[in-house]
């Protein structure tokens, strides 16, 4: 006799949903679970077999905390916002956020079919006005925010600016400047000094542009747009950046609070990125036609630093067209633009071999 699973799927799918079955009481007195899965992004294509590895695997784990007692909360959502539907979206003509509901639709109906255990009244997307206004309040905040070395602390960036009133720059790590100074600083001046200390700034790095996107991808991104036909190139842009690194030891110390495989524990601490070492100018002869009078390295050996032999400066360092010689000038510059093609990712494979150019 064949299994009727559609029957009892079909069934037990109904049961659960009639009885909300999987729905959280917040105010249950039982011990409480909560069990967050990535959410997918909702692409056309529907549900890939690499969504369903991992859901099941945390459909497990909120099952099993049922059955021994515990109040579970295992929501699910969607992280709609994408390139691909703004992609969809130009070339079809269609809304994208009718795209992304028909996409979410059946992205739901693939998921209920598994039987996955979720609050679906919990249920969100991240193109929801209700959700994203409080991602935009945060980043506020933290654009309004400084961390305070002393306190450990972020504090209202209102306070820094009464402490430069008070007694400049005394007692932190930054260029000395007196609060009479302060006072004289223009308002573009002040900016740029607090822009300093904002746990969200601005500043120019190298990111991988893709002109056909009109946009900027991540690292991991780069490889799936070039396969499928567009140019990303290296270049320097001006954007927000957050500064994780005033978070880095207690970001380290934390780690210790989680029981995590050792390989995922260390791409934590690489993600992290906290180093410690000394900042040294190499100076030049005679400054540069920019201006440029030395070269500034970080090391976390200075004590290495008299065997320096050479050096070498990335190819979208602005050195590099100063330098270089007229007779290796075509050659530098297709080197900087093959250069430009490849993400840090690239850049960074240590078993391929390091193309260059030496100048004495």
């Amino acid at each position: 006799m064949q299994y009727p699973f559609q029957e009892v799927e079909s069934f037990w799918q109904k049961f659960w949903e009639e009885n909300k079955s999987f729905q959280t009481n917040i105010r249950s007195s039982k011990p409480k679970f909560y069990c967050l899965d990535m959410f997918p992004y909702p692409s056309g294509a529907g549900l890939h077999v690499g969504h369903p590895e991992g859901y099941t695997a945390t459909d497990i784990l909120s099952r099993f905390k049922r059955m021994k007692g515990f109040e579970v909360l295992h929501p699910m959502g969607w992280d709609a916002f994408g390139l691909p539907a703004e992609r969809y979206a130009m070339q079809t003509g269609i809304h994208p956020a009718i795209t992304t509901k028909n996409n979410i639709d059946n992205f739901r109906r693939q998921i209920r079919m598994i039987g996955l255990s979720y609050d679906w009244s919990r249920e969100l997307s991240t193109t929801d006005p209700d959700y994203y206004k409080f991602t935009q309040w945060i980043f506020i905040q933290l654009y309004k925010s400084w961390f305070n070395p002393e306190l450990k602390k972020a504090e209202s960036i209102e306070t820094l600016i009464q402490r430069f009133s008070n007694k400049g720059s005394v007692g932190l790590d930054y260029r000395s400047f007196s609060a009479e100074e302060w006072e004289q600083f223009s308002l573009v001046e002040k900016e740029k000094i607090l822009s300093d200390f904002r746990l969200v700034y601005q500043a120019e790095i190298p990111v991988n542009w893709c002109e056909a996107l009109g946009t900027v991808l991540a690292n991991e991104e780069v490889e799936e747009w070039i396969d499928k036909g567009y140019e990303v190139i290296r270049k320097p842009m001006r954007q927000y950046m957050m500064r994780i690194t005033a978070y880095a030891d207690r970001l380290l110390e934390d780690l210790k609070l989680v029981q995590w495989p050792s390989s995922t524990l260390e791409m934590q601490k690489n993600w992290i990125g906290k180093s410690e070492g000394l900042e040294i100018t190499f100076p030049f002869k005679k400054p540069l036609k920019s201006g440029l009078d030395g070269i500034r390295i970080f090391t976390t050996r200075p004590d290495t630093i008299f065997g320096v032999t050479y050096m070498v400066v990335a190819p979208e360092h602005p050195i590099v067209s100063e330098i270089t010689t007229p007779e290796q000038k075509q050659k530098v510059e297709e080197y900087q633009k093959a250069s430009s093609l490849k993400s840090d990712l690239d850049r960074m494979e240590l078993t391929k071999e390091k193309p260059g150019f030496l100048r004495a």
